[in-house]
Order: C-alpha cells, then structure tokens, then sequence
C-alpha cells in the first residue's frame, strides 16, 4: 500500500512557500493546456494546480481519492462553478469516460498510486487520440529509474514521449497519445 498525503497535512500542499517556489503557469505551458482544453487531473489533493488549470482551461475533470481533500477541493474551486467537476475515484477504479481529453495532468502524485497500469490504463482510455499526458514527480521520492518506469508503462499503451527532464526538485515528462 502506497501512502498518500492526508487531508489533515494539506496545508502542505498548498501554502505561500510553496506557492513562490512553483511556477504553476509554466506547468500549464509546458502541459501545453490553453482556452479549448478539457483537462484530467489526477490526484487534485486540495487545488494548488486544479486552481491555475481552471483559470486557464475550458474545463477540469479533477480526480482525488481522499474525501477529506474533496472536502477542501470543492471549497477552494467554488468560485470556479460548472468549470470544474471534481469526482472522489482512485484513478485506477473508477470509470472516468473515453476519448473526452485534451490533457491528462499528473502533479506529485503517480508514484503514490498503488494499481499504477490500472490507473495508466484509465488515464489512456480518457484522453482522446493525440492528447497529452504531463507526468510531474518529485525528485526527493521519485528516482530517475522509477520515472523511467512510469513512462514505460504509458509507452506500452502507445504513448510517444516528447520531452523529459531532471531538475532540483523535479522530474518532467509529457508524452502525446499516439493517434490511431
């Protein structure tokens, strides 16, 4: 069993410090989201991204398992209204819809999944042929072969990655979905 943040730590997740030092609007760049797209997020924890894609996005579908984070989730996208639908699933259980995507967005969080190629599989089946996955991981938790196994994992299912890269805290990769 992986363990995740709990909802009483969140304030980790989304405080000033943090907040300074994360460059969210590069994120949503290099995610390349922009005004027509239909974003997943997967593992939303409490908003600190689900925040900047509904500012920018068209519409936000922001997956979480812990109802104590939706709880917190749904008071902080309040202001948001229909742009963003927030659903309490484990991203590897829970049947999000097919072809709907533009962006699949994973923030700090995939290595917290336990049934990761359920979860993959998920995630491939939500995003429409074409799409983009942005796949985002600490580096303090995530080494670089345990990222190197997450992107095989989406490129056993016919994704093609795009760019990769290491920096201090943080391991990037997106990927395209292959169109079929």
């Amino acid at each position: 069993m992986k363990i995740v943040c709990p909802s009483y730590l969140s304030f980790i997740l989304y405080n000033p410090i943090r907040k300074a030092f994360t460059d969210r609007i590069k994120i949503l760049d290099e995610s390349l989201i922009t005004e027509s797209s239909i974003v997943i997020e997967i593992g939303a924890g409490n908003g600190f991204i689900t925040e900047s894609i509904a500012q920018k996005a068209k519409k936000v579908y922001a997956i979480e398992l812990q109802e104590g984070m939706v709880r917190k989730l749904k008071k902080r996208m309040r202001r948001f209204g229909d742009k963003v639908e927030i659903r309490l699933c484990d991203i590897a259980d829970c049947d999000i819809g097919y072809g709907f995507a533009d962006i699949a967005i994973m923030y700090y969080c995939f290595h917290e999944v336990s049934n990761q190629f359920g979860a993959a599989k998920n995630i491939s089946k939500a995003l429409k042929d074409g799409g983009i996955l942005s796949i985002y991981e600490p580096t303090i938790e995530v080494g670089r072969a345990t990222m190197q196994k997450t992107i095989r994992i989406f490129e056993d299912l016919g994704f093609k990655k795009e760019i990769s890269r290491d920096k201090l805290f943080t391991r990037f990769a997106r990927l395209r979905k292959d169109s079929k």
